[in-house]
């Protein structure tokens, strides 16, 4: 397949799901945002709340949101391949029902946000499938297979509750109930409370964003966890949505280079050995300073959206300095 035509299947495919992810919040959310899954039901009619435990939450919202994605692909002529085992990338492998060389990875990632602005993901792995890339180890298909790397970011908030685990309730719902039963006051050694309908039970995350985003533009050039090499995602929830991450403007080619080479390229500082670890470090490694005007910081992010803010941003930082 020549370069065209993977550009156009690639970008025909982020054009259907940036439409598809824009649909998703009406789909979980109610009215005024909740989600719409309050909990577990027994046979008994008996509502068991869950914790906002975000691994909890984080499976809950994927089985939700499973059966729309089910429709979508095949509404744009895809099947879709699950992952084979737990730990294997992608979550999901679209393959082009007509041509199979086309096969699109998408990972589902969710997160809470930490506050207005910001909320951030991991990104799968920088060593392993994603350094030996003709190999299939731990991943459905060798990674250069793949036309392109997607994500369906979920960011949402939470309500913490005092005691997460012990806030969890159990509800008997009036709405569900024939006429002739009697509600259960206990379920084993804890009470259960009687509610008029479903709407009134509290839900435990609410105010979904739904985006679309290729793996490498919303990346950062951090890992995403200490103890395992995870690949770091930015962490400004604007950015995320625009894509505007730290290798944006360079290209995927270095994004790939810079996080094969993660903590393994080794240069000379003051005549000592130091591992890469950040992109600015990589680019002089490689003897390309010149492309430093192209990594995408907070600063210059902040320009590009609003020059007020901008401006103000820069000033408070100059104030700070002659302050010192």
């Amino acid at each position: 397949m020549n370069i065209e035509d993977k550009n156009k299947y690639k970008a025909d495919f982020k054009k259907e799901l940036d439409k598809f992810s824009d649909k998703l919040e009406k789909f979980v959310s109610t009215d005024n945002g909740d989600w719409t899954v309050k909990g577990f039901i027994d046979v008994y009619k008996n509502i068991y709340t869950i914790s906002s435990d975000t691994k909890i939450v984080s499976k809950i919202l994927e089985i939700h949101i499973f059966p729309q994605i089910l429709q979508f692909a095949d509404s744009i002529g895809y099947k879709i391949l699950l992952a084979e085992k737990q730990n294997w990338y992608p979550d999901l492998t679209f393959i082009h029902k007509e041509n199979e060389e086309v096969v699109f990875a998408l990972d589902i990632k969710t997160t809470f946000r930490r506050n207005h602005k910001t909320a951030g993901f991991t990104l799968g792995s920088h060593g392993g499938y994603f350094r030996e890339r003709d190999k299939k180890k731990n991943i459905q298909f060798p990674y250069s297979q793949y036309l392109g790397h997607f994500c369906l970011g979920v960011i949402y908030t939470r309500i913490d509750f005092v005691d997460d685990i012990a806030e969890t309730e159990i509800f008997h719902v009036k709405e569900l109930q024939e006429e002739y039963e009697t509600p259960v006051k206990k379920v084993g050694e804890r009470d259960v409370t009687t509610v008029k309908n479903l709407k009134s039970i509290t839900s435990v995350i609410k105010d979904f964003d739904f985006f679309a985003a290729e793996k490498w533009k919303i990346s950062s050039d951090k890992q995403g966890s200490g103890n395992t090499a995870n690949i770091g995602s930015i962490i400004d929830i604007d950015d995320l949505r625009n894509e505007n991450g730290i290798f944006s403007q360079l290209g995927e080619e270095w994004f790939d280079e810079y996080w094969i080479n993660y903590g393994i390229a080794t240069m000379l500082k003051d005549g000592k050995p130091i591992k890469i670890t950040n992109l600015k470090s990589f680019l002089e490694f490689k003897g390309r300073i010149d492309l430093w005007e192209k990594i995408v910081t907070r600063t210059i992010r902040i320009k590009a959206t609003s020059p007020k803010v901008a401006k103000k941003a820069l000033a408070k930082k100059s104030a700070n300095k002659e302050g010192k």
